[in-house]
């Protein structure tokens, strides 16, 4: 039988890592000139396209490091090193570079849709939470295990969904200040899972560090 607390564990990394309400924000921003239909739809493809992309990675992450012969101990360093670098932002509720740097910023500003891109990657599909999922993947070959896991990354697309479906409502109930410490909270979650990737990727590297 599986440890559904590590899929638990999943579940709330992956939220911590994705943060749907320091996202926010920028999803407002983003979307101030469209209808309320238009932002539903953009919710909508932004979540889907979240889903897709981490599902993808799930089944064909380790595969694509086979061929370009990246071993799992080194990608799970250097995941977690990325991973770290975004929970130490999110301590300071600013938004990593990791996720979205400015000139890609700048460039949503005049698409029409943002609802794919930045929006569904790099902003909430982006390295860190590609890097956890095919991570936790490799952990279990069963199918019972990819099925699990895709539960938990449907579950946090639909919670991505609701969140941007009521950003209005939520970032008129928090305000600046309640989404900082909100993102701080998260990124203090996101600094533990990093340590953890970290540890166990430096201690398969050098088997010696464990005595």
């Amino acid at each position: 039988m599986p440890d559904i607390s590590e899929y638990i564990k999943l579940l709330a990394g992956l939220l911590a890592i994705v943060d749907p309400i320091g996202t926010i924000p920028i999803y407002l921003g983003m979307t101030r000139h469209n209808t309320l239909d238009e932002r539903r739809q953009i919710a909508l493809t932004a979540s889907i396209s979240f889903a897709i992309i981490l599902i993808v990675s799930l089944f064909l992450g380790e595969q694509l490091l086979e061929a370009f012969g990246i071993g799992i101990p080194s990608f799970r360093t250097a995941g977690g090193v990325l991973i770290f670098t975004m929970g130490l932002s999110m301590l300071q509720a600013h938004e990593s570079g990791a996720k979205q740097t400015e000139e890609e910023r700048a460039e949503s500003v005049v698409k029409e849709s943002v609802a794919v891109v930045p929006l569904a990657i790099p902003l909430l599909a982006g390295p860190g939470a590609i890097s956890t999922v095919i991570v936790y993947a490799h952990s279990d070959n069963s199918w019972l295990h990819y099925g699990l896991m895709s539960s938990v990354i449907l579950t946090v697309a639909i919670l991505i969904f609701i969140a941007l479906r009521i950003a209005p409502l939520i970032g008129a109930r928090l305000g600046k200040t309640g989404m900082n410490i909100v993102t701080r909270i998260m990124g203090l979650i996101t600094l533990a899972i990093a340590i953890e990737f970290i540890a166990a990727g430096l201690t398969a590297l050098f088997p010696g560090l464990a005595r």
